[in-house]
C-alpha cells in the first residue's frame, strides 16, 4: 500500500512539474509578413506610421511580435514570388502597401488574413464582397472617397478664377483609375469645366503629357497617376515639367509638394497605415477578416508650396492659404 502510495506521489510530482514547464516556456510571437512594392527605407514615411500603430497596440518589433520585410524594390514581378515566400514562411497575417501587392498576396493564398493598408476600390478590384462585409480572407482601409476629386477641382478653381479646361493626368492599367476619373468627370460637369483626359503608362508619356496639356489650352492640371509611373524616381522630373509649363497641379499625395509641386489635397496615407495595426491586432484577438468592414479613410491632407506659386505667377488667396494645413514657403 505505501509503495503504490509513493508511486502515486511522484506521478503527481511529475505530471506538476511538466505543467509547470510547460507553463514557463516562451509563447511564440504572432508573425506578420509585410509585402510591399517598392524599398522598406524609401517608404518610411509609411512603414513607420504602421510600426507606431502595432506600438499603440502593445506590439514591439522583435519583442512580442515578428515583421518579415519583403519588398519588390519597384519591380513588380518580383511581387508573386515574395508573397509566395511569406505563405511559406507561415506568418499569421501579411499586410500589404497597395492594390498590387494586394492582388500578388490574394494569389499566393486564400486562407492567410491580408491587411490591406490602402487601396483604390476593393470592390472594383475583386479583394471583397463589399466594404460592409468582405466575405474573404482579405480586409483593411480604402482611399475610395467619392467628394475628393470634386474637393480637388473646388480648390483649383479657388486659384485659377477662371479655369475652364483641365487636363487629367491618368494611368488605365492601374486599379481605381477608372472609378477616380468617373469622380472627376461627375465634379467637372458641376463645376462647369471641360477635362481632357491624358493617359500616362510608361515614364516618356509625361513629357508628352504635358505638351498636349498646353497645345489643349487646359488652365491646370489634376493628377491621378499612381504606380510606378508616380514612384519617387519620376517626381522630380513631373514638377520641373509642370513649373516649365506654368500648369497649376493638384496632386493626391503630399511627396510631389514637397518636391516642388504645387499643392496636394488627398487622403492621408500616413493615418491609414497607423489604421491598418488595428486590423492586425483584432485577427490577433479572433477576428475573422470576412466579417471585418473595410474602412474608408478619415483624414485629409492639403499642402500648398508657395515658392512653386511664385515661379509659375500664381497667388494663392489667403482664404485657401488659412486652410492648408502645411504651407512650404
Amino acid at each position: 500500500m505505501r509503495k503504490k502510495i509513493t508511486r502515486l506521489a511522484v506521478c503527481s510530482l511529475l505530471f506538476a512539474l511538466s505543467l509547470s514547464a510547460q507553463a514557463q516556456q516562451p509563447k511564440k510571437a504572432p508573425r506578420i509578413g509585410y509585402l510591399g512594392a517598392t524599398s522598406v527605407s524609401a517608404t518610411s514615411d509609411r512603414t513607420e506610421p504602421f510600426r507606431q500603430g502595432l506600438r499603440e497596440l502593445g506590439y514591439v518589433e522583435g519583442k512580442n511580435i515578428v515583421i518579415e520585410w519583403r519588398s519588390a524594390e519597384g519591380k513588380l514581378d518580383r511581387l508573386p514570388a515574395l508573397a509566395a515566400e511569406l505563405v511559406r514562411l507561415k506568418v499569421d497575417i501579411i499586410v500589404t502597401s497597395g492594390p498590387i501587392p494586394t492582388r500578388a498576396a490574394k494569389e499566393a493564398t486564400v486562407t492567410i488574413p491580408i491587411v490591406m493598408t490602402q487601396d483604390s476600390d476593393p470592390v472594383a478590384n475583386g479583394f471583397v464582397a463589399s466594404l460592409a462585409r468582405p466575405g474573404g480572407n482579405i480586409t483593411g482601409l480604402s482611399t475610395l472617397r467619392p467628394e475628393l476629386s470634386g474637393k480637388q477641382l473646388e480648390l483649383l478653381k479657388e486659384i485659377v478664377p477662371k479655369l475652364s479646361r483641365v487636363a487629367v493626368f491618368g494611368t488605365s492599367t492601374h486599379p481605381g483609375n477608372a472609378q477616380s476619373l468617373k469622380e472627376v468627370e461627375l465634379a467637372a460637369r458641376g463645376f462647369g469645366v471641360k477635362l481632357q483626359y491624358l493617359d500616362i503608362l510608361d515614364p516618356k508619356d509625361i513629357e508628352t503629357a504635358f505638351r498636349a496639356a498646353r497645345k489643349g489650352r487646359a488652365d491646370a492640371v489634376l493628377f491621378l497617376v499612381a504606380g510606378g509611373v508616380a514612384s519617387s524616381g519620376h517626381r522630380t522630373q513631373i514638377v520641373d515639367l509642370a513649373v516649365k509649363s506654368r500648369l497649376p497641379v493638384i496632386y493626391g499625395v503630399p511627396e510631389y509638394v514637397e518636391a516642388g509641386g504645387l499643392m496636394n489635397y488627398g487622403v492621408s496615407f500616413t493615418d491609414l497605415d497607423r489604421r491598418a495595426a488595428t486590423y492586425v491586432d483584432k485577427i490577433f484577438k479572433g477576428a475573422k477578416p470576412a466579417d471585418l468592414p473595410v474602412e474608408q479613410p478619415k483624414k485629409f491632407e492639403f499642402v500648398i508650396n508657395l515658392k512653386t506659386a511664385k515661379q509659375i505667377g500664381l497667388t494663392i488667396p489667403p482664404n485657401v492659404l488659412a486652410r492648408a494645413d502645411k504651407v512650404i514657403k
